[in-house]
């Protein structure tokens, strides 16, 4: 089995072996976006802008080859909506990331689908 991932870092996951890390591959999938203004919140008599982000198409997703799976992001696999077998995510849910001090995910304990 091939692990691509499609994040631009590298992911770190910690199993009862030992840490493993999948290096970035390079290429980044990604979800096209397009913001447009949907008005202000007023405060204090100054006009902060708030945006409306649209979602679109995703990019950078290889076609599925036998034997791979891809890694992506949550937000691309999101944008998927379960119409791919070979796409998985770093489970960074409360159960699956390892954080540091700072509250940085430093690991995860898996993929979710």
């Amino acid at each position: 089995m091939a692990l691509i991932n499609l994040t631009p870092h590298p992911i770190v996951v910690r199993t009862d072996g030992g840490d493993v890390t999948i290096p970035a591959s390079g290429q980044v999938a990604r979800v096209t976006s397009r913001q447009e203004l949907a008005g202000h919140i007023e405060l204090d008599g100054v006009k902060i802008p708030v945006q409306k982000t649209t979602f679109g198409q995703v990019e950078g997703l290889p076609e599925p080859q036998d034997g791979t799976i891809y890694i992506v992001s949550g937000l691309v696999m999101t944008a998927l909506a379960g119409t791919r077998d070979d796409v998985v995510q770093p489970d960074t849910s409360p159960a699956g990331a390892i954080r540091d001090a700072d509250g940085r995910i430093v690991a995860v304990r898996g993929f979710q689908k």
